[in-house]
């Protein structure tokens, strides 16, 4: 995952040198077709907009409740104008945990915040991160299982690439102790696992075998671990690179980030597909505001299916400017979110609805 992206330690200039990582837009409104049931876990109700909700989805609605362009979550208080992506609600929808990088993306740490009131608490490193680059939480369906990927040593052993480690969580919100998947490691890294109802498991990897540079993998559950990972194939696939997917859990809907296909906006850009007959069928691209110039990607599904979240480098520096800046409208800019550092936006789901 740390070759994803890497950043030169100038606020507001990032510099793209590899194929896998982790973007202001044109504003339009785009009209979706097809209807989405969307659910992260089985613990979670599934409800459209407007739908009875629990008290989870009235967290998530709170936090939310966004419209057809996107914009971002909690401006100060979770996008700051530091470094942030990657975001994911716990199941019941009152957590979000992200990362914070460093702008190099050296480091990147699972971090976590409470929605209190209308606001949401000061982050807190997670217990079982902070020393080694983790990223990419996930929750299992059922939510008492979490999977994230991590650069951390392997019995002792020093890693330069990610692995996918998965990690136990009580009742009571304890968590339990990293257990690295040894079944789906490879050399190369291993990035955004999205584990689906019958314990199968989607990720992205640069490993041999692939269509491109990098792929979308999925691995059937076997007992204590995995599978041998398959190729999602053609069309999810290409001879371009394919990072992060996002799948529900009925594996009927994907949103995924792709770089290299020739309807591209900028770099990496978000894509949807659906899978009908057990077949995914050719992705759509869902245009901008959602995607931008720059990278679209680490995409996210509310637990009440409402809020679709993602992650974007976007910024001020895309597009021409208007008008001059002083220098204290230049500093203002470059310490806020929209610098061109990675940050975190929220747009009603609807905007990820197959055409």
């Amino acid at each position: 995952m740390r070759a994803r992206l890497a950043a030169v330690p100038h606020v507001g200039v990032i510099v793209i040198v590899s194929a896998s990582v982790r973007v202001s837009a044109i504003v339009g409104v785009f009209a979706f077709a097809c209807a989405l049931a969307l659910s992260l876990v089985p613990a979670c109700v599934v409800a459209q907009p407007g739908a009875g909700t629990t008290a989870g989805d009235d967290a998530a609605s709170a936090l939310a409740a966004p419209g057809p362009v996107p914009r971002l979550v909690a401006p100060g208080e979770v996008s700051t104008g530091d470094d942030e992506c990657h975001p994911t609600l716990s199941p019941d929808g009152r957590t979000l945990y992200f990362l914070r990088d460093t702008p190099s993306f050296d480091l990147y740490t699972i971090v976590e915040t409470e929605r209190q009131g209308g606001h949401w608490s000061r982050p807190r490193t997670v217990p079982f991160s902070g020393q080694w680059p983790d990223g990419d939480l996930s929750f299992a369906p059922g939510g008492r299982v979490a999977f994230f990927v991590s650069s951390r040593p392997v019995d002792g052993q020093p890693r330069t690439d990610t692995e996918i480690w998965s990690i136990a969580r009580a009742a009571d919100g304890t968590w339990g102790e990293p257990r690295h998947e040894a079944d789906l490691s490879s050399p190369a890294d291993e990035w955004f696992p999205v584990v689906v109802a019958d314990g199968s498991i989607y990720f992205g990897s640069g490993r041999p075998g692939g269509a491109g540079g990098s792929d979308i993998w999925r691995a059937p559950p076997r007992e204590g671990g995995f599978g041998p990972p398959v190729n999602a194939g053609a069309p999810i696939n290409s001879a371009g690179d394919e990072i992060e997917a996002w799948v529900d859990r009925d594996e009927t809907f994907m949103v995924f980030s792709a770089k290299g296909r020739t309807d591209s906006l900028g770099s990496y850009d978000l894509y949807v597909a659906r899978r009908v007959d057990g077949l995914w069928q050719p992705p759509s691209h869902p245009g901008a505001p959602l995607n931008s110039k720059g990278w679209d990607f680490g995409p996210r599904v509310s637990p009440d299916g409402a809020v679709f979240f993602f992650a974007s480098n976007r910024g001020f520096g895309g597009e021409p400017l208007p008008a001059r800046l002083t220098y204290d409208e230049l500093e203002k800019r470059l310490h806020a979110p929209g610098n061109g550092l990675r940050d975190i936006y929220e747009v009603d789901a609807a905007a990820i609805r197959p055409r």
